[in-house]
């Protein structure tokens, strides 16, 4: 089905030095604006974000420093951006929590004014998850086909749980999927060690997703001011932090884990320990 336009929608994506609005850059952006009557133009920019792009975010969307050491700046397409943008609404996945709040960050370090009081934001992914909710509930609904009793309750909601983990088990027998390589792959088999595998949606070294696995392996953090840095070499570098964050209201099991890798620091010459 075509959807009714009254004014151009824009719809697009970003890609990015890292997920903090307020400090990193956009790298690349594509747009695709679908006019009232149907026309679609197309707008490509690969940036340079003028600060360094760091290997973790490199081995998300393949974009180094040296892709693009030679591509303009935001501020130097910003014009002709906003000119593409005239009179838009903006859609994308995420975009109200992630692409939006970063291109209109963009826009305002150019001191170009982006009066979004007039546009209106379509984020496909919210229309997703309120159409097709991923709690227990819906999965006891889909997979079982039953409505949850006495739900959010300890006994029913683990009952619950644990009946659909073995309709996943009927339901995705020698089903095969794509991997991340392009392989296919039959990820759902009757073993609790390739499950947890599976099931797995982030690389967190501590319990809360603080710190995190790199592709070499290494613990980086994945907050603050030190993002994307591993945390080795913080410690070593300034080993200050380490006492900041063991003051700090961080959960006990990662001041655990960071001082595990402090101890290993040290042993390994390193990290000082006091």
């Amino acid at each position: 089905m075509e959807i009714k336009l009254t004014k151009p929608l824009a719809v697009f994506d970003i890609e990015s030095t890292g997920l903090v609005v307020g400090s990193d850059k956009i790298v690349e952006i594509f747009i695709l604006r679908i006019d009232p009557d149907g026309t679609e133009n197309e707008y490509y920019a690969l940036l340079n974000p003028g600060i360094p792009i760091p290997p973790v975010t490199t081995a998300i969307h393949g974009i180094s420093d040296a892709n693009v050491a030679d591509k303009p700046l935001f501020k130097d397409v910003a014009h002709e951006m906003m000119q593409f943008l005239n009179n838009c609404d903006l859609a994308g996945y995420n975009s109200n929590k992630f692409d939006i709040p970063m291109l209109v960050e963009e826009f305002l370090r150019c001191g170009i004014e982006f009066d979004y009081s007039k546009r209106r934001f379509l984020d496909v992914m919210g229309i997703f998850h309120k159409m097709e909710p991923r709690n227990l509930k819906a999965a006891y609904k889909f997979y079982c086909g039953k409505t949850i009793e006495n739900a959010h309750s300890a006994d029913a909601d683990t009952r619950a749980t644990w009946e659909v983990l073995k309709a996943q088990l009927n339901r995705y027998e020698n089903v095969e999927i794509e991997d991340a390589d392009g392989n296919l792959i039959v990820p759902i088999v009757n073993d609790v060690e390739t499950l947890s595998k599976f099931s797995k949606t982030t690389k967190n070294a501590d319990l809360v997703g603080h710190i995190q696995f790199n592709d070499k392996g290494e613990e980086f953090f994945a907050f603050g001011k030190y993002k994307g840095q591993t945390v080795e070499e913080v410690f070593r570098r300034e080993p200050q932090y380490y006492d900041w964050m063991m003051k700090s209201s961080f959960p006990e099991s990662t001041k655990r884990y960071i001082s595990a890798i402090k101890l290993r620091g040290f042993n390994k010459g390193n990290v000082k320990l006091d």
